[in-house]
């Protein structure tokens, strides 16, 4: 096999990543212009400079182009808390466990600042990004009750998952709107931080 022949494959998928990213964006801008119902498959397509066969390729409808994200893929999360060792708490685990996709995700910020806005414009949106998420969250349940000794119908695991997935999600949403300019990293130390504090009441203001 030549080096040509080997540099081939990688070539092939970083064009699908520029055509896939593409597609997204487009998607984005023409909905938080125009809409949700007034944008097409096909004015996508025409907007990313690919015809809609090759948007179909790539997303099964336009509301998936708006919601799904390869940042939002949970099995390398999974695989990572399930390889964190056993001593390390399992709150902080699971926020180790999110170091890449937090990079990831702040590496887009805008495209994830537009993303955010068009879902809260748009709440039809919500179902779908979440049932992307169900699959992941019960994947994460079945790990933190391996890494706790207990059984599966044990109430703490499922728990776990959905307090630090709020902390998450609402970090996120701080670090998308407003004018404070942290990297989602800050935020979402903040949420973990307050979730391991027992959610704290704010200090009275003096």
């Amino acid at each position: 096999m030549t080096d040509t022949d080997q540099a081939a494959p990688g070539r092939r998928d970083r064009k699908k990543a520029q055509t896939r990213a593409a597609l997204t964006a487009a998607a984005l801008r023409l909905v938080a212009e125009r809409g949700l119902e007034h944008v097409t498959v096909e004015e996508i397509s025409e907007a990313a400079d690919v015809s809609s066969r090759t948007f179909f390729n790539y997303f099964t409808c336009k509301d998936e182009a708006l919601t799904d994200d390869p940042a939002l893929d949970g099995n390398p999360v999974v695989a990572r808390l399930a390889a964190t060792p056993a001593q390390v708490p399992t709150l902080q685990a699971v926020r180790l466990a999110l170091d890449e996709a937090i990079d990831t995700i702040q590496a887009d910020r805008e495209l994830w600042r537009l993303r955010l806005a068009v879902i809260t414009q748009n709440p039809a949106l919500l179902p779908r990004l979440v049932s992307g998420n169900i699959a992941t969250e019960r994947a994460m349940v079945s790990v933190i009750a391996t890494r706790l000794g207990v059984g599966p119908d044990h109430g703490l695991p499922p728990l776990i998952t959905a307090v630090t997935s709020a902390a998450f999600h609402t970090a996120m949403l701080r670090w998308s709107a407003g004018d404070d300019t942290r990297p989602l990293r800050d935020f979402v130390d903040e949420a973990f931080s307050a979730v391991a504090a027992g959610l704290p009441d704010p200090p009275s203001p003096s």
